[in-house]
C-alpha cells in the first residue's frame, strides 16, 4: 500500500457583517494574501461547530449561520495540501477584530475587494455575490 494524501476538511465563513460588507482577514501565515475567515475542521467537531469557533478566532466576531452555499474541493486550491471547504453564509453585528493567524481585517464589497486573495478565495466571493443577486444555482462544474 502506498502513502493516501486524502484532503482535508475545512471550511470558509463569508460573514455578512450588518449591510455593511463581508468580513475578510488578511493572513499573517503563508500563502500570504487576504482571505475568507476559516480553517481546519477539528476532530469530534461539525462542520458548522468549525465555521462558528474558527468565525471567532479570526475575527471576534459571533456568527449565525444562514446557509451552506457550496463545496469547493479543486486538489490545487491550497497550496499546503489538498483540502475541500464547506462554505458557509454566515451574519454578524459589532466590529471585527484581527485575531489568531490574521494579521488584519476589513469589511469588504465586491467592486473594492482587496488583493491578492488567497487559495481560491476570488472564486469563492465571485460565486457568493453572484449567488446574493440570482438565488440559489447549480454550480458549474
Amino acid at each position: 500500500m502506498g502513502l493516501y494524501r486524502n484532503p482535508l476538511p475545512t471550511v470558509d465563513i463569508i460573514i455578512e457583517l450588518g449591510g455593511k460588507g463581508v468580513v475578510l482577514i488578511e493572513r499573517k501565515n503563508e500563502p500570504k494574501g487576504w482571505a475568507i475567515p476559516g480553517g481546519f475542521i477539528d476532530a469530534g467537531e461539525s462542520a458548522e461547530e468549525a465555521a462558528v469557533r474558527e468565525a471567532f478566532e479570526e475575527t471576534s466576531l459571533k456568527v449565525r449561520l444562514k446557509a451552506q452555499m457550496h463545496a469547493y474541493s479543486d486538489p490545487k486550491r491550497d497550496p499546503r495540501s489538498p483540502t475541500i471547504s464547506i462554505v458557509f453564509v454566515a451574519e454578524a453585528k459589532g466590529e471585527p477584530v484581527a485575531k489568531d493567524d490574521a494579521k488584519n481585517v476589513g469589511v469588504f464589497n465586491e467592486g473594492g475587494l482587496p488583493e491578492p486573495l488567497a487559495f481560491d478565495h476570488a472564486k469563492i466571493l465571485s460565486d457568493y455575490f453572484r449567488w446574493k443577486r440570482e438565488g440559489f444555482r447549480v454550480f458549474e462544474m
